[in-house]
């Protein structure tokens, strides 16, 4: 009976716009991005609220974050409060379906124009993941799990990780 839910906070090489193209920029992450980035003690809210209760935290290891070839992917386990159930509900319903991450720079390319475009070298800090009304990133994503799969899935190989995450995506209907 376990509340476990998954997803990317950030994905890499995506380029978005931030604002508009009027006053905003363009916006991607580096493969190499979160190479030394401290990400020791980070939360995981809603829309990086603090006037909302923490959801899971790296520090009691009910979050933890990994960087592969997609991006920063968060697996966490709610407590079992009201708050956790009401956003896993709202999760496993699809409401809430992106995520979003909080963070400072160390290094960065920009290239100047109408519309700049920055492309993000290193992260110097991770303040938080959050699940997100309204993301960024919209190629983020968070998903609930129940413990059962998750288990299968810690325990098969790669290759099936890899067909068992195809088709929840196909039944999430985010790929053909």
């Amino acid at each position: 009976n376990k509340m476990i839910i998954e997803g990317y906070a950030a994905v890499f090489d995506q380029e978005v716009l931030i604002g508009s193209e009027d006053w905003g920029f363009y916006e991607s992450i580096d493969k190499r991005a979160f190479e030394g980035a401290n990400m020791k003690d980070v939360p995981l809210k809603y829309n990086h609220s603090d006037t909302v209760p923490i959801l899971a935290r790296t520090r009691n290891k009910s979050l933890t974050l990994s960087v592969d070839d997609k991006g920063l992917f968060i697996h966490a386990e709610l407590l079992d409060t009201q708050d956790s159930i009401d956003m896993y509900k709202r999760i496993q319903a699809g409401l809430i379906d992106k995520m979003s991450f909080a963070f400072t720079v160390k290094d960065e390319e920009v290239k100047k124009g109408k519309t700049p475009h920055r492309k993000i070298t290193r992260f110097d800090r991770i303040f938080d993941v959050s699940v997100v009304d309204v993301p960024a990133y919209d190629n983020t994503s968070i998903y609930a799990r129940s413990l059962e799969r998750a288990e299968a899935w810690k325990d098969s190989s790669d290759d099936e990780k890899r067909a068992e995450e195809i088709a929840i995506l196909k039944l999430r209907n985010e790929i053909k």
